[in-house]
């Protein structure tokens, strides 16, 4: 019975929330829709991080309230719950599930351990610098999607040998070490997230007399940040929020036991392994690749309509394989790789959980809170460069934690370019560390893509993600403005 007052009394909390921002804040005239997205964000902010209702329920409200409010038509918010975007997490998915019902995740999670060291500390550190790599060159969620069932038979595995007590920091800290990895290794090259592509085309259209940022240039910035991030969340993951006690080590001979009792390689697990490293091919190479030394064209323009696809119909096509495929095991109960079970097993709620966050990136860009929100770094003239930077990555920062990366970079470049005109400096001071701020966010599974599909593992709690994603989004915020500053300025 207590409990269930303190469920509804966080409930009312965030309803009072609602009418306190919406008759409070005061945009201007004509700005009501962004009030009503302001109050709608922070009232689902609350009841995301308290989990007082189901996540999924929660990320339905947009589709409630910005009709009734009039911020947007129904039709036109319902189709942020189903996009290409999502078919590339649902086509992901089925991949991952498909490794997992062959027992493919078991023999090269076992393979991982065995080369990255007997300290569960050193698995994470091998999985982050693994998922960072990755994610320089595909999507990071791609990334993610990959890596996640790696990373979950290694959990089941451990937690058989050592139990879930002892395993529990582990389990926390490699699910979120894999989320987070994605992130910062998506900064490094030019390539690794759309806020680098956009940066990019705002750049060139903002200063068109101005010589290109090449793929070097790049990475003698971004790839700096990179590592010095990754080895600070490392620390910060494993050592402080969530060490394993000490002296755990894993037996390496148990464990190379274990993959030895896998027996060979069957042919289901040949197929499986075979679509994946296809999928991450075809992600890879689906467009140029410009090194800056050379450019690798991209297998995409071989098609007459290569404009139209991307990598959503990537994941769909390969995942699709998967339900023709024949199989030989008497496993298989339609004689396929994989059948309608895997359908079941995708994690619908959290996919309403992203969809939920791509509503209210739609409502920030529709209702121009956006923009309202990028025009206040006008007030910054007149600052020292390093505050004006700093305040730019802690603005950009936090709200890349409640809004798509990329919507955040589209509407805050072209606002810092022109503030890099009007203060008489290089626009690159500016708007590099601004880019990477906008890939971060590690407090909310809505914040970047990795962090979602980490949290349909359900390994993870909302407060276990926000415990650490607040530190670590204010050292991101110290180390990108000072690293931004020195590398650029030398």
């Amino acid at each position: 019975m207590e409990k269930r007052s303190v469920q509804y009394g966080i409930i009312s909390f965030s309803i009072v929330s609602f009418f306190l921002v919406l008759f409070l804040v005061d945009f201007g005239p004509g700005k009501f829709n962004a009030e009503i997205v302001a109050a709608v964000t922070i009232s689902m902010a609350v009841l995301w991080m308290t989990e007082v209702i189901p996540l999924s329920a929660t990320s339905l409200i947009p589709l409630i309230v910005f009709p009734l409010f009039g911020v947007l038509e129904a039709n036109i918010i319902a189709q942020s719950y189903i996009n290409s975007t999502i078919f590339l997490f649902i086509g992901g998915f089925i991949i991952a599930l498909a490794m997992e019902k062959w027992n493919l995740h078991k023999r090269v999670a076992l393979t991982v351990i065995l080369w990255f060291g007997s300290s569960p500390s050193g698995v994470v550190l091998g999985f982050m610098i693994a998922t960072a790599f990755i994610s320089m060159w595909i999507s990071n969620t791609a990334t993610a999607l990959m890596v996640l069932p790696i990373g979950l038979a290694i959990m089941h595995k451990l937690e058989d040998e050592y139990g879930k007590v002892d395993m529990l920091p582990f389990s926390k800290a490699l699910m979120l070490g894999i989320a987070f990895g994605c992130t910062i290794g998506g900064i490094a090259i030019l390539i690794g997230t759309p806020p680098n592509l956009v940066f990019l085309r705002v750049y060139s259209i903002s200063f068109p007399d101005k010589p290109a940022i090449l793929f070097g240039e790049w990475i003698k910035i971004a790839f700096p940040i990179s590592v010095v991030l990754l080895i600070i969340f490392w620390y910060i993951i494993a050592k402080v929020f969530y060490p394993v006690k000490k002296g755990l080590e894993f037996d390496p001979v148990i464990l190379r036991k274990e993959k030895d009792s896998l027996g060979k390689t069957t042919y289901e697990e040949k197929v499986v392994m075979t679509v994946f490293v296809l999928t991450s091919l075809l992600w890879l190479f689906r467009v140029e690749l410009d090194l800056g030394f050379v450019k690798i064209p991209g297998w995409s323009k071989l098609l007459p309509h290569y404009k139209l696809l991307d990598d959503g119909t990537v994941a769909i096509m390969m995942a699709f394989l998967l339900f023709i495929l024949p199989a030989k095991s008497d496993e298989s109960k339609r004689g396929y790789i994989i059948d309608n079970d895997v359908i079941r097993k995708v994690p619908w709620d959290i996919i309403l959980l992203f969809g939920g966050g791509f509503a209210i990136a739609e409502g920030f860009i529709k209702s121009g809170l956006s923009e309202i929100i990028g025009k206040q770094f006008i007030a910054l003239n007149g600052f020292p460069l390093i505050v004006i930077i700093g305040v730019i990555c802690l603005v950009i920062t936090f709200l890349s934690e409640v809004t798509s990366n990329t919507a955040t970079a589209q509407i805050a470049l072209p606002v810092l370019a022109s503030l890099a005109v009007q203060i008489n400096t290089d626009p690159l001071l500016i708007m590099i560390p601004a880019t990477i701020a906008a890939s971060m966010g590690f407090m909310l599974p809505i914040s970047t893509p990795p962090n979602a599909i980490i949290f349909s593992s359900e390994r993870l709690k909302i407060i276990d993600m926000v415990k650490p994603g607040v530190f670590l989004d204010f050292i991101c915020i110290v180390v990108i403005t000072l690293l931004s500053y020195l590398l650029l300025t030398l």
